[in-house]
């Protein structure tokens, strides 16, 4: 009795040496995480503290520290400012749009490419639909400009024809969808590559046995890819429903200007625009990015219970 009585109230330091041994065995994996741990912590932790302007009425002199609270005036004034509002609605609206018609795209062209029993075509059609993943916005903002802008070649042409000009970019009906367009011939590529890799890693055999029973190519994608991938597609869904306040800021700011704002202009545009402007007040501004953070909180968790009464395995 008294045996067990020692060795169960040694368990806890054996496990703690234990653990301690696996660290140093590993601790070339650890210090790999040093500089990964540090980006966060600096860059995602350090500037939360920042998020106390929200609460308070900015001073230059005293700075964020001394500035004097404001409760939650700077709340009120952010919701009945007409433009944030506006500003929400596009950035809801413009991501919806680019969740309901790029994200599924990908994962069609995953299982396109999967289809491709050539290796070198494969990589081929890769190589291709990935390179405009790598061209920045400044660059690609610039090239659409010079074709469709009120003086790029998309009006010589038309106007060669007798037609009247009109730029997509500064026509409100079409700019949204051009920003749709665009997107998804940027990143398409680039975004099938993690639903390759979910394929690569099923099972050859499962083909085999289906090849056996009959199947064809559509069957085999139905009954053998698209299962072999549904839950990575649960996983970045949830990702991507978190990430839907913070729309592409680089390709709308590139791309919009004053005859669009209405339905163009993002939270993140409205801020930055506003802080340029004279006077600007920095405790509205953080009220506002406050206000986005817990929006995407909140459809992070909501996308996660959707995804679990699906039956899938959410994020938590």
């Amino acid at each position: 009795m008294a045996t067990t009585t020692k060795l169960v109230l040694n368990k806890p330091i054996q496990e703690r040496s234990s653990l301690w041994r696996r660290i140093v065995f590993h601790k070339y994996f650890y210090i790999m995480l040093v500089p990964i741990l540090a980006w966060y912590v600096i860059f995602c932790y350090i500037p939360m503290y920042g998020l106390t302007l929200a609460f308070k009425t900015y001073n230059f002199s005293k700075g964020i520290g001394g500035s004097p609270w404001a409760g939650l005036q700077n709340f009120t004034d952010i919701l009945n400012d007409r433009q944030y509002i506006v500003s929400l609605k596009n950035t809801v609206i413009i991501s919806l749009g680019k969740l309901v018609f790029h994200f599924p795209v990908p994962i069609i062209l995953a299982l396109l490419l999967n289809q491709i029993v050539g290796q070198r075509m494969k990589k081929l059609y890769q190589t291709v639909l990935t390179f405009p993943h790598f061209i920045s916005w400044v660059v690609l903002g610039g090239i659409i400009t010079n074709i469709l802008g009120s003086q790029g070649v998309y009006n010589q042409i038309i106007g060669l024809i007798g037609w009247d000009p009109s730029s997509p970019l500064t026509n409100p009906e079409v700019f949204r969808p051009l920003v749709y367009l665009t997107h998804i011939w940027k990143e398409v590529g680039w975004d099938s590559i993690i639903y390759l890799a979910a394929l690569a890693g099923i099972n050859p055999e499962l083909y085999e046995a289906a090849d056996m029973d009959g199947a064809g190519s559509f069957k085999k994608m139905m009954h053998v890819s698209w299962p072999g991938i549904k839950s990575t597609v649960a996983i970045l869904f949830i990702l991507n429903v978190g990430l839907m306040m913070n729309v592409s800021f680089d390709q709308i700011y590139n791309l919009y200007s004053a005859p669009v704002y209405e339905v163009a202009d993002t939270v993140d545009t409205y801020i930055l625009r506003t802080t340029m402007s004279v006077g600007s007040n920095f405790g509205l501004l953080a009220a506002a990015g406050f206000i986005k953070s817990v929006l995407s909180m909140m459809l992070l968790l909501m996308a996660n219970y959707v995804v679990k009464r699906f039956g899938e395995q959410g994020l938590f």
